[in-house]
């Protein structure tokens, strides 16, 4: 099929190059010159993707009509604060295309918009006129684009409310080495990799002021339960907090460099300010704002969020790290509650 890749970061440029391999036709866009000339000059992208080779095959533009007309399916991955005015290009540009043929959206991006809670399906659906698409499918779960890109084994979620359209993508993407399931819970495959960030910024915190594993076991083990406990609350399926874009995005962000929320957390520790800290990762740490907007939704829902409330402290109030970290552990000890009692409680600790 004929598909359009909006985004020219390391994600766009790794799924762009995979459906390429996979023998789709692919309309590469980017809105900077640089790499879309990089790409199509040198068949590499340096500044997201260092030392990887891309296909010769992959082309790139910044002529987003020619790379929308004729797609059957558009895949968005963006940072989340560029998807609201690039779904008003797209519908525009569907708009002026006039074609019959409805194309399938996609998107591959982990956050939540500030000021609006929305998740990323969700601006997409109201930004975009119903009339000119198919369905919306969520790609997502853990994997590294420089991963990707060199062809190690990875495995993901397609989630949609149309299991017929998540199958679809899941064709799509299928390879030796990139694994596609299927899921219908949009709402918990979305905050699973959105919320995650959130836990992989405090990975980067307690591994830059020096804690072990021990710490490491904790924060991931208490981040699933307050990640699940307000997905339980907004609708999600507590089951799929246990799969790949809960769990398992959990554990390949949290534990590994190449995550450059990991990479500011770690940054943070080191005591740079926050705007040191994201001109030094030099791409966008989705876990930022991020934590900004599940504070704010787990106030408005009255769920407990420890983890979240520190970082948020620390990211927009000044706080010290080491006090915020030691200030979680003197909390009033609790029971470690079981899945039924979340389920019981709806969200609530």
């Amino acid at each position: 099929m004929k598909v359009a890749v909006l985004g020219t970061g390391s994600w766009g440029t790794a799924l762009a190059q995979l459906l390429v391999e996979n023998g789709h036709q692919v309309g590469f866009w980017g809105r900077d010159q640089e790499p879309v000339e990089e790409i199509n000059q040198n068949h590499t992208n340096q500044a997201y993707l260092k030392n990887i080779s891309l296909n010769p095959a992959l082309k790139a533009s910044q002529d987003m009509r020619t790379v929308l007309e004729g797609a059957q399916m558009i895949v968005w991955v963006l940072p989340t604060q560029a998807i609201r005015p690039v779904c008003q290009q797209v519908q525009d540009h569907l708009r002026s295309l006039n074609s019959s043929m409805k194309p399938l959206l996609v998107h591959a991006t982990k956050g939540l918009e500030p000021g609006t809670h929305y998740r990323i399906s969700q601006v997409m659906a109201e930004v975009i006129d119903p009339s000119l698409y198919q369905d919306i499918v969520v790609l997502s779960g853990p994997s590294h684009a420089e991963e990707v890109a060199r062809h190690d084994l990875t495995t993901v979620t397609a989630a949609s409310h149309s299991l017929e359209a998540a199958e679809v993508v899941q064709e799509a993407f299928m390879s030796p080495y990139f694994r596609v399931y299927t899921n219908q819970d949009v709402i918990g495959v979305e905050l699973g990799a959105a919320l995650k960030n959130i836990i992989a910024l405090c990975a980067g915190l307690i591994a830059g002021v020096g804690y072990g594993d021990n710490a490491k076991a904790a924060l991931l083990t208490r981040g699933l339960a307050e990640i699940s406990r307000l997905g339980i609350k907004m609708g999600a399926d507590p089951l799929t907090f246990a799969g790949l874009s809960g769990v398992g995005d959990l554990v390949v962000t949290c534990t590994s460099p190449h995550s450059r929320n990991w990479q500011a957390g770690q940054w943070l520790a080191k005591g740079y300010s926050l705007e040191e800290t994201v001109e030094r990762v030099q791409m966008v740490v989705e876990g930022v704002s991020t934590c900004a907007v599940a504070y704010e939704l787990a106030q408005e829902l009255g769920v407990e969020m420890p983890i979240t409330q520190a970082l948020y402290g620390i990211l927009y109030q000044g706080k010290d790290v080491k006090t915020s970290l030691q200030a979680l552990m003197m909390r009033q000890g609790k029971q470690e509650a079981s899945l039924s009692h979340h389920l019981q409680s709806k969200g609530e600790e």
